[in-house]
């Protein structure tokens, strides 16, 4: 008898739990997964980099004094773009002479709202009058960017517009940090080298990049850049009593490996008959001239990374997008009208990650892309107005293409 009670228990059980669990969700529909044929090495090193990814810092661990937010998961959930609730904000101040005041003063360029206990968050001074609110991007697919070669990516500048086609892209090229080792191919101009990441490219690699976020974004001192932010309105540079640095050379080193190789979004019906009449379409009214589909990358140390194609949908170029999106906020070369063309890959899951709800543009404030494109004006004008002249059913093709990315 106890074993057909056993047997019964059991199969109830069972079916209690088929009930209850969910399949994983397609590998199409999410952002956090390696990309193939890495060494057993280098996985390792993912799996590491993608525990500091989400590391949650603390007053203990070395968070801040001043900061915006206490993990890199907390701007990039799931690798995904970030919730407007997470937005930072960057400032400053034109000056009469055209030159522009990025207030180190009252701590900017970038606020850092928050502070631990005891300690003044910054304020938004109420000078600033260039102001930038930003949201975390996509952090995936980095690594087939960050291989795409210095001289493909010039290829496509047109910085006074030569062929007449209204698009003049530019580069920006910035500043490097005292531990940047540049590789033997990288282009530089005026002693300054091409940025390719953040919203306006002032990064040059990942390793910039990760270093900017740990201090700007956590407050958190690393190997690369031992210093802690500080609210300089205190008057000293007293921070949070733990001893910098903060984070090991080892664990930036492994977060960067993690961005490497973290691979790119995968279409999804792309072989619907609607969808490929919106690519079509895409390309037909101008879009693709700054949204590149494809490029190339070059060489790489970490093999599935090199000399493959990269369908990231941008020229990682400037360009000006006009009043209705200018933040007023120049970054390097990069004027307060222009930024670096988003790349499109993964536009159409960012709502999975998000409560079901996307939010598109540099600071999430929509989520309708028919508004997205009705924003793009300046460079973008003869494409945007293009789409707005086409029929219903075509402009409906062109959307489903874009969330089919």
């Amino acid at each position: 008898m106890w074993k057909i009670i056993f047997t019964v228990v059991l199969l109830t059980a069972l079916t209690s739990c088929s009930e209850l669990l969910t399949e994983a969700p397609a590998g199409d529909e999410v952002f956090d997964a390696p990309i193939d044929g890495l060494t057993g090495a280098q996985l390792k090193a993912h799996l590491d980099g993608d525990e500091a990814f989400g590391e949650v810092f603390n007053v203990d661990t070395g968070l801040g004094p001043v900061f915006n937010q206490t993990a890199c998961v907390n701007c990039h959930p799931d690798e995904g773009r970030g919730h407007p609730s997470t937005n930072l904000i960057r400032f400053g101040r034109m000056g009469q002479d055209g030159s522009f005041d990025f207030m180190l003063e009252f701590g900017g360029p970038q606020l850092q709202d928050r502070a631990i206990p005891g300690y003044p968050a910054e304020i938004l001074p109420p000078e600033a009058t260039g102001i930038s609110e930003r949201g975390g991007p996509i952090a995936v697919g980095l690594g087939l960017i960050e291989a795409i070669p210095d001289l493909t990516i010039l290829a496509n500048e047109d910085p006074n517009d030569s062929d007449g086609d209204g698009i003049s892209g530019r580069a920006n090229f910035v500043a490097a940090p005292d531990y940047y080792i540049p590789p033997a191919d990288k282009i530089i101009r005026d002693g300054k080298y091409l940025g390719k990441f953040g919203r306006k490219a002032t990064a040059i690699d990942l390793l910039h990049q990760t270093v900017n976020a740990y201090k700007a974004d956590m407050g958190i001192s690393t190997d690369f850049d031992p210093v802690d932010i500080f609210n300089p309105l205190i008057g000293n540079r007293v921070g949070d009593n733990v001893a910098d640095p903060e984070v090991s050379a080892e664990t930036v080193q492994n977060l960067v490996i993690y961005l490497q190789t973290l691979r790119a979004p995968l279409r999804r019906n792309e072989n619907d008959a609607v969808v490929q009449q919106g690519d079509a379409l895409f390309t037909q009214i101008g879009c693709a001239k700054c949204h590149i589909p494809e490029m190339q990358s070059g060489s790489s140390l970490i093999n599935p990374l090199a000399f493959v194609p990269v369908n990231l949908y941008s020229d990682l170029l400037l360009h000006d997008m006009g009043p209705a999106l200018a933040d007023n906020f120049p970054e390097g070369d990069a004027t307060g009208t222009e930024w670096r063309t988003t790349p499109l890959w993964g536009l159409g899951i960012v709502k999975n990650l998000l409560g079901g709800t996307p939010f598109f543009l540099h600071d999430g404030t929509t989520s309708d892309l028919e508004e997205v494109i009705n924003l793009h004006l300046g460079e973008a004008e003869n494409a945007r107005n293009d789409f707005f002249a086409l029929d219903e059913a075509s402009k409906n093709a062109l959307i489903s293409f874009l969330n089919s990315l």
